[in-house]
C-alpha cells in the first residue's frame, strides 16, 4: 500500500522558493511517479486561494490518482483548539494546528511541512504528540522534505 503524506501548503509554496525547491521538486517527483499520495486538506485549498497563480497551477496538475482530499472536520477543530489550549503554539497558529489535527485523525504516515518554526520543531512536535496520545490518537511523524526524499544523487 502506497504511503500518505500530508502536505501542509508551505510544501506547495516550496517549489518556487530558492531555498526549498530542489528538495520540493524531488517530493512531488514521488508523487507524480506514484510511490507516494499527496493528502491535503480544504484549509490546504482556502490557504492556496491567495498563493500566486503558478504555486495554484502547480497544485492543480497533480495526478488525481496520487493525491488524496480530506475536510477539517469539527473533530479537527476540537484537537486544534487542544494544542492551543496546551500552549504547544500561540492562537495565531491555528491554521497550523488545524493541519496537524486533520493529518493526526486522518491517520497520515507523516505530514510534511516547511514550517521549522510551528511545526517541524521537535520542542512542538513533542507537545501535539503528549496531546494526541493523550486523547487517543496516533503519534503523527513530522518531517521536512528534505527528510523525506531520496538523495541518490
Amino acid at each position: 500500500m502506497r504511503q500518505r503524506f500530508y502536505f501542509d501548503t508551505s510544501v506547495f509554496g516550496g517549489v518556487y522558493d530558492k531555498e526549498f525547491e530542489e528538495e520540493t521538486k524531488q517530493l512531488f517527483e514521488m508523487v507524480r511517479s506514484g510511490e507516494i499520495t499527496c493528502v491535503y486538506s480544504d484549509l490546504t485549498e482556502l490557504e492556496l486561494e491567495n498563493a500566486p497563480e503558478i504555486v495554484k497551477a502547480h497544485f492543480l496538475n497533480l495526478p488525481k490518482d496520487y493525491t488524496e482530499f480530506i475536510e477539517i472536520t469539527e473533530e479537527a477543530h476540537t484537537l486544534a483548539a487542544c494544542y492551543i489550549q496546551e500552549k504547544v503554539v500561540g492562537e495565531t497558529s491555528i491554521d497550523d494546528c488545524r493541519h496537524i489535527a486533520a493529518a493526526t485523525l486522518s491517520k497520515v504516515d507523516y505530514l510534511v511541512s516547511w514550517n521549522f518554526k510551528h511545526i517541524v520543531n521537535v520542542f512542538r512536535i513533542r507537545g501535539y504528540n503528549a496531546i494526541n496520545i493523550r486523547n487517543g490518537h496516533i503519534q503523527l511523524d513530522i518531517r521536512s522534505p528534505k527528510e523525506i526524499i531520496r538523495n541518490e544523487r
